[in-house]
């Protein structure tokens, strides 16, 4: 790479380092995180939204875990130990360890960029509490790369991509390589070429007799959020350089072992949010701020999806030389069992006419009414534009080899055999539960010529529910039938103050009251996010996430019975691996889930068979390489359309993280043909 390409490299990485401190003092500001020190070294900075607080809570947690086991593990006594936090910016771990009494006989040195380092060296200055808290500056050692020198930190100004220049400024600066040190890279290393990040690498296995080398980066560069990942930094002018030749966590693990490090462990944030934070502090950061909502600063929904995202596409990774070797900050997980798909479904881009618009949403619901037209309601997507809450209804037609929209109205919905449609449950906001149930109606007769020549819909809220449970959403609501009446049997969700249900009722729907109606078996646990669909009388509740977070990857079916109804579980094999914010269908005693979030990446779920009567479960990827444009299949709705055996998908995507939003482009269509042929 040329001096002027690296330069402009280089530039827009310090960049990265300033959005990064801004969005670390955000979530302190909220309580995320204890640490009163980066609102000194980053003055100024707007509020983020709900995940990104998280995601840099998460990367706070992880790092200040690994620090503070160096420094009780290390040895103690009258030996020093040593933190060298490579491509520091602005961070303020040194003052948080020194804080809680961990930097007794340490020394903590900090390497930047030279206008960084200085910058950041004015800044303590000018703070009476940073100045204080470092003590009596040793300015003889001031001189040339050395920014800062106090008795136990240094602030070095260098590039890290010149090796020679770094190992002599950190000789300057007292660094001994004898002692036991920790090497901190917070997405450092990825914006380097892979040459020099690697001869980094290499370089402190050789220097260093007793070291721990931390590194936390993104993962998983190839699926849907990765590609939304990777186009963000490429808009920023940044390339993640280590990405393409270390795409996971055992390419890491290997990378460190092949530069000379004995040992390596690698675990990415989900499974260290699992294993490492406790399920009280779990709490505590869920009640901090309502997480499905940007309120003023974006107007986007946030949710479970984009956390566990996140988590995946990130990683902590720990390698060890030396006596230091006999413990980790991190233990090494075992590989994730996934059993492969046995497949793929092909994907097809729908033919539309031009001014087809209003699909690109999310958290929205579809339903086919009649052989030609499927409505599309609420959710949240681009509306000229604007990305807001969607109160209108989306209506697709066929005409001829195409689909064309027609028709605005409201809200979520599930169609019954009556041949219309009942809305209920949702969320005007967080804390904003929709209590009215509605009605949605075909009005005359022309929606059902062929082709379609108009279509009139009418919306109207149904008188109160008598005896209605308590408001929900990311709930499911499913057409069963006992002693020959219609229910809408209603689900499971979520309810204000981050309440999960395990309840449901069973809502008459000509009389508009939920009775009681028996149900036997094991109570199953509460769950959201999940799908049901109506089958033989009762209803199949698959997956979705419990009170906790974690992904169920149970069946269940509500059977009827002559007194009401059991909870029965369907027994599948291989076991379901446990999904959310998927959707489903029952076609021809299958039962078939579509898309959905799941902890296995890199791979992404496509389209699950079980076949009921057996339970022989088949999981099919999508094949989407011919779109041009990522396929996010979570909070997205789905068509099963039996006389083509195929799949209309409509909408999904969601916020990525810092990266921005994703929505799908188009609907497409998955032909399922083939695959439902094979059971």
């Amino acid at each position: 790479m040329d001096r002027d390409k690296r330069r402009s490299r280089d530039a827009a990485a310090r960049g990265t380092g300033g959005s990064s401190g801004a969005s670390k003092r955000s979530a302190a500001q909220l309580g995320y995180t204890e640490d009163r020190f980066v609102r000194r070294l980053v003055p100024r900075a707007g509020r983020r939204a709900p995940a990104i607080h998280r995601g840099y809570y998460i990367r706070a947690r992880a790092v200040g875990h690994c620090a503070a086991a160096f420094l009780r593990k290390a040895p103690g006594g009258s030996q020093r130990r040593q933190v060298l936090s490579l491509g520091a910016g602005l961070d303020s771990l040194y003052f948080c360890l020194k804080d809680q009494g961990l930097l007794e006989k340490a020394i903590f040195l900090e390497v930047d960029f030279p206008d960084v380092a200085a910058h950041k060296a004015a800044l303590i200055a000018s703070q009476e509490e940073l100045a204080a808290m470092v003590g009596h500056r040793t300015r003889e050692q001031e001189s040339g790369v050395v920014h800062f020198a106090a008795e136990d930190y240094r602030l070095l100004g260098v590039d890290l991509a010149e090796l020679p220049k770094l190992e002599e400024a950190l000789c300057c600066a007292g660094l001994n390589p004898q002692v036991p040190t920790l090497l901190l890279a917070e997405v450092v290393l990825t914006y380097m070429e892979v040459e020099r990040s690697d001869a980094l690498i290499h370089w402190a296995s050789r220097h260093f007799s007793q070291a721990w080398f931390v590194l936390y980066e993104q993962i998983h560069p190839d699926d849907p959020f990765g590609q939304v990942m990777q186009n963000h930094f490429r808009r920023c002018h940044v390339q993640l350089c280590s990405l393409t030749q270390y795409p996971d966590l055992r390419a890491q693990q290997m990378r460190f072992v092949q530069k000379g490090w004995a040992e390596c462990h690698a675990i990415d944030m989900k499974e260290f949010y699992d294993h490492f934070v406790s399920r009280a502090e779990q709490r505590r950061i869920q009640a901090l701020e309502p997480f499905d909502e940007f309120e003023v600063i974006q107007d986007f929904p946030d949710a479970a999806e984009e956390w566990h995202l996140k988590c995946s596409h990130y990683f902590i990774l720990v390698a060890l030389k030396g006596e230091l070797c006999r413990a980790s900050a991190i233990p090494s997980m075992e590989a994730k069992a996934f059993p492969g798909f046995a497949g793929t479904v092909t994907t097809l881009a729908c033919a539309a006419d031009a001014g087809v618009t209003g699909l690109r949403r999310y958290g929205h619901r579809s339903v086919r009414i009649t052989e030609d037209v499927i409505l599309t309601t609420g959710g949240f997507g681009d509306n000229g534009g604007r990305h807001c809450r969607l109160t209108d209804m989306h209506a697709l037609i066929k005409r001829g080899d195409k689909w064309t929209n027609d028709g605005r109205l409201f809200h979520t919905l599930t169609f019954l055999q009556a041949g219309w449609a009942v809305v209920v449950g949702g969320r005007l906001s967080p804390e904003s539960p929709a209590l009215e149930v509605c009605c949605l109606r075909k009005l005359g007769a022309d929606c059902f010529s062929s082709p379609p020549s108009s279509l009139v819909m009418e919306l109207t809220r149904l008188p109160p529910v008598e005896n209605l449970a308590l408001p929900r959403w990311r709930h499911t609501a499913t057409e069963v039938e006992h002693q020959g009446e219609s229910y809408l049997f209603v689900y499971g969700g979520c309810g204000s103050g981050q309440s999960v249900w395990a309840d449901w009722y069973f809502l008459h729907m000509k009389e508009l009251h939920c009775r009681q109606i028996p149900v036997e078996g094991p109570l199953p646990v509460g769950r959201h996010s999940h799908s049901a669909s109506s089958w033989a009388g009762g209803a199949l509740i698959a997956g979705g996430l419990d009170a906790t977070e974690r992904a169920l990857g149970s069946i269940l079916y509500l059977k009827p019975t002559e007194t009401g109804f059991q909870w029965c579980p369907v027994e599948t094999c291989p076991p379901l691996t446990p999904r959310y914010s998927h959707t489903a269908h029952v076609h021809q005693g299958k039962l078939l889930l579509v898309g959905g979030v799941w902890f296995q990446a890199p791979w992404v779920p496509g389209v699950a068979v079980i076949d009921l009567a057996t339970g022989i479960t088949a999981e099919y990827g999508i094949e989407a390489a011919a779109l041009e444009w990522p396929l996010m299949l979570h909070n997205h709705s789905s068509v099963f359309m039996p006389d083509r055996e195929e799949i209309f998908l409509i909408g999904g995507g969601g916020n990525c993280f810092s990266f921005g939003s994703h929505l799908n482009w188009h609907p497409v269509r998955l032909a399922l043909r083939d695959i439902l042929s094979w059971h």
